[in-house]
């Protein structure tokens, strides 16, 4: 009833009523409370020949000729390509449009450009409240249903949260107090397409993210956090890629770099597994397939944290330490490794000096390379447990990205990716329209 009260084609408000102007100014109202439209007159609502509804609107005196990048009012240039529309939110089961001027004007430093209009972001063909909605269903619901509820394609989903995300930005200091940093890279894309992620280990945010996985990446970052903040940043904690360590260590001079336990520990393990694969094919070109058969069932109890064996792996641990010593002795290194971050401090310095000293003569070629490894980083190393750093927040900000990619079945751009994760992960997200 109220949207039929409101519908009279081609009157305007004041017109309606019987001249009423109290009771066209409640309409008035009605409508623009209906569609989230702030400093914006509503002139006239009318059906479309397609069953819409058209609402004709212009800003509010204050609101016009201003440009949309720096918000200066500006001179007027021309009448741009006439009226133009913004899909609104719809109004039940009725798709709703705003229909308004869109000329141009001329901004001494943007040059020409249409005029900005309070309802609606630049360049974008949605009204704010619709572009909000997306982003937050974006968040937190998955594509099918935001494309069916919104009638909108996903590619325009893409393209709505890197507007919002980039609006949202412009409002806030994702840097200001940024004393402990992570730095990681995540694979959003097959053949090799990769994001550079930053997270503040104090909150666990999103800070910042960039398609790349190389030094120039990293030097955009600090780039654009400038000197001072870069002086002010204390710990970070990366893998040992020099692409990450040298930069960092170069524009941030005060910070401690720690390197990461889950890498060094996934650096014993891959060391153990290269010996597994070794004996593994040593036992086939001498034709003894039962080992080789046995050595490739043993992987997982080869991997697996010693607390976490079945009775099944025990065995088969047993079985390897009774006939194949070197093996057993590359399992033993691997695990020992792990035992440095689950003891203090003072006793995890002393058994990385034991560690070292056992690789080396160990006579185990992966092992060895390992020890030279963390030999030539080992202030890195310590630094992680002496200082209890590791790359778990950023690991959890990696899985959560993966999710977003699984949900949204994959993106078309990394520009996306990155918006949406600076949505969700980085606290951007705007409220649903009205909450």
């Amino acid at each position: 009833m109220l949207l039929r009260s409101l519908i009279v084609e081609g009157q305007k408000p004041w017109e309606r009523n019987g001249g009423d102007v109290r009771k066209a100014s409640v309409g008035v109202r009605a409508w623009a409370r209906l569609l989230g439209l702030e400093k914006t007159v509503v002139e006239a609502v009318e059906p479309d020949s397609d069953g819409a509804i058209v609402v004709s609107v212009r800003p509010r005196f204050g609101q016009r000729d201003r440009c949309p990048h720096c918000r200066r009012r500006c001179p007027g240039y021309d009448q741009g390509d006439g009226r133009r529309r913004w899909r609104a939110l719809d109004l039940g089961t009725t798709p709703c449009y705003v229909e308004a001027d869109a000329p141009r004007v001329a901004c001494k430093v943007h040059e020409v450009v249409v005029a900005a209009v309070p309802w609606a972001r630049h360049d974008a063909g949605f009204t704010r409240s619709f572009e909000d909605q997306v982003a937050w269903l974006t968040v937190n619901t998955s594509k099918t249903a935001i494309c069916h509820l919104m009638r909108i394609a996903w590619r325009t989903v893409g393209r709505i949260c890197k507007r919002v995300s980039a609006e949202a930005k412009q409002g806030r200091d994702l840097f200001a107090g940024l004393t402990t940093l992570g730095f990681d890279e995540i694979s959003v894309r097959k053949g090799q397409k990769y994001l550079t992620v930053v997270v503040d280990h104090h909150t666990g945010r999103l800070v910042w993210a960039a398609y790349g996985r190389d030094r120039r990446t990293v030097e955009k970052f600090l780039d654009l956090l400038g000197k001072e903040r870069c002086a002010q940043i204390e710990y970070v904690s990366c893998d040992d890629a020099e692409w990450i360590t040298r930069p960092v260590a170069e524009r941030c001079p005060d910070a401690v770099i720690a390197l990461d336990p889950f890498h060094i520990v996934k650096a014993a393990t891959d060391a153990l597994d290269e010996i597994r694969r070794e004996i593994w094919n040593e036992a086939r070109r001498a034709g003894n397939k039962q080992l080789a058969k046995d050595l490739k069932g043993a992987r997982f109890a080869l991997w697996k944290n010693a607390e976490n064996l079945t009775d099944r792996q025990q065995q088969k641990l047993s079985s390897i330490q009774q006939t194949n010593q070197r093996l057993y002795r590359a399992y033993l290194l691997a695990q020992q490794l792990r035992q440095i971050y689950r003891v203090t401090p003072s006793d995890g310095l002393e058994l990385l000096e034991a560690w070292l000293k056992w690789a080396r003569r160990s006579r185990l070629e992966p092992f060895r390379r390992l020890a030279r490894r963390i030999t030539q980083q080992r202030a890195r190393v310590e630094a992680a447990f002496t200082n209890n750093l590791s790359n778990a927040r950023v690991e959890q900000i990696n899985t959560q990205i993966r999710l977003i990619i699984r949900r949204g079945f994959g993106y078309h751009s990394p520009d996306a990716v990155i918006a949406l994760a600076m949505l969700s992960l980085g606290g951007l997200c705007p409220p649903l329209p009205g909450r």
